[in-house]
């Protein structure tokens, strides 16, 4: 099996290493848009920018072709990994649109503009494409790092799944399979947006017991959502759903968790987003989420007050009285 990995950016490039370090002895390639990116990468066998310090195994090779070379030699053992953020989805699957080979993202949110789920978009894109998502609770530093992780590869097709269970799947890396690909990426949308709203109730010390809150909260959030675009309940206290969410929420490396951080803080959006250098997808995913979620009637108090801070309709504690305030309802509501 070949694996190339699309995208050259922390995770891409940890997912690569992972893959390397198979006892199968995939051929692995990771491919870096930006030439001088590949060339450093190839020469100091290290992604200084996104994973300093990191080693790159010597089987790994670096790439910076156009997209559109690698599309003739593709067989259907192989697997292609798209590493790009959300917003590079869409360009990269029409480059691939041939490719008989198994595809998988791992980007999360939903499309700015169009409010898709990244297999809506691969729907529109290639509709006659093999593919799924990898997702679940990880930062990419801890999978480099050989840290136990666990991940669940999801898809309507089984030979999806099993190639991503064959590619990563190790001592190291658990991947789970599931053919539930709207729930997994429900979970991984509204994830990010939920982080930055506890990074928010963290900076402002509002406490353990808000923060609990909050996830609990949020977890019903991201389950109504995603039962009213036809996921299985059971999914959202999976991997995808309670455990993605738990990480981002809490875990110190979330770049989502920070903006609420910074926030917090009195930094304005864009100085928050700034300062991380990275990209953070709950800032980008949080309005089409609210706007998917309106269309469909679907109450989420919590990404509306996350919304309207983003947008500098609220301040940080007036977005907590917006929330303490609402009126009294029933838990299952």
């Amino acid at each position: 099996m070949q694996i190339t990995v699309i995208g050259a950016g922390a995770w891409g490039t940890a997912l690569a290493i992972a893959a390397s370090r198979q006892p199968a002895a995939h051929r692995v390639v990771l491919h870096a848009r930006d030439a001088a990116q590949a060339q450093a990468m190839q020469q100091q066998r290290c992604n200084e920018r996104y994973l300093s310090g990191i080693e790159l195994p010597p089987s790994l090779g670096i790439s910076c072709e156009p997209l559109g070379a690698l599309v003739p030699s593709a067989c259907a053992e192989d697997l292609f990994i798209i590493a790009t953020p959300m917003a590079g989805l869409r360009s990269t699957l029409q480059a691939l649109r041939g490719v008989p080979s198994s595809v998988a993202w791992l980007c999360k949110g939903f499309e700015a503009g169009t409010g898709l789920m990244p297999h809506e978009v691969q729907a529109q894109v290639a509709p006659h494409m093999h593919a799924g998502a990898l997702n679940g609770p990880s930062f990419a530093q801890e999978v480099a790092r050989t840290q136990p992780t666990a991940l669940v590869a999801a898809s309507p097709h089984a030979s999806v799944r099993d190639a991503l269970v064959k590619a990563f799947h190790g001592t190291t890396l658990r991947v789970y399979a599931n053919d539930d690909i709207v729930g997994v990426e429900v979970g991984g949308a509204v994830k990010n947006v939920l982080a930055i709203a506890t990074g928010l109730c963290d900076g402002l010390d509002l406490g353990l017991n808000a923060r609990a809150a909050l996830i609990t909260r949020g977890l019903a959030e991201m389950t109504r959502l995603g039962v009213a675009l036809g996921a299985k309940p059971e999914t959202f206290m999976g991997l995808s759903g309670l455990g993605d969410l738990v990480l981002t929420a809490t875990g110190d490396l979330s770049r989502n968790r920070k903006v609420g951080l910074l926030l917090a803080k009195g930094l304005s959006l864009e100085q928050a987003v700034t300062s991380l250098g990275h990209v953070a997808e709950g800032v980008y995913s949080a309005r089409t989420v609210h706007q998917r979620a309106r269309q469909l009637g679907v109450d989420m108090p919590i990404t509306e007050a996350v919304v309207a801070l983003l947008d500098g309709r609220l301040k940080a504690t007036e977005a907590v009285q917006v929330l303490m305030g609402r009126g009294p309802r029933g838990e299952a509501v």
